[in-house]
């Protein structure tokens, strides 16, 4: 897939594990494209937000109504003629597959990071919910995207 899929694409998840910067990389990301920005850590329920705050991870079924929530951000903006790009862990391949259950173009931005640098970042966040503890958790759920899924690395 070329890089200028990113450029033309109506929508762009940053994806990766917790601490791979996928807040910075979309945050500029979508400045550079003049397109919407999607923090999806904001977009936890506060239920969510609570149990990782614990040290537990979240289950598959704890994470739909967040992905939803990304989606349906993604879909309005979208639908609305507006560029977007949101920040989103998507760690295995049937959460990215929900999420382009709402807009088929999605392209994903994988940020690889390896766990000590990710356990670092994590670790020497200032008012973050994401304990450094739920690191090793992130990397066990992790599924690198195939090279079918619209995805750059």
């Amino acid at each position: 897939m070329q890089r200028d899929a990113v450029r033309s694409a109506p929508a762009v998840v940053v994806m990766g594990v917790a601490g791979c910067g996928k807040s910075a990389v979309g945050e500029a990301l979508a400045a550079a494209l003049g397109a919407i920005f999607v923090e999806g850590d904001q977009l936890h329920p506060p239920e969510n937000v609570a149990r990782m705050a614990r040290g537990e991870p979240l289950t598959d079924a704890l994470r739909e109504g967040w992905l939803d929530a990304i989606g349906r951000r993604i879909a309005g903006s979208v639908g609305d003629g507006q560029g977007v790009v949101a920040a989103c862990s998507a760690l295995k391949r049937s959460y990215r597959e929900r999420l382009r259950g709402f807009c088929q173009d999605i392209v994903f931005l994988y940020l690889e990071i390896d766990p000590a640098t990710a356990k670092r970042r994590v670790g020497s966040r200032q008012g973050h919910f994401m304990p450094a503890s739920l690191v090793d958790s992130q990397f066990a759920t992790l599924e690198a995207p195939a090279a079918d899924e619209n995805a750059l690395t």
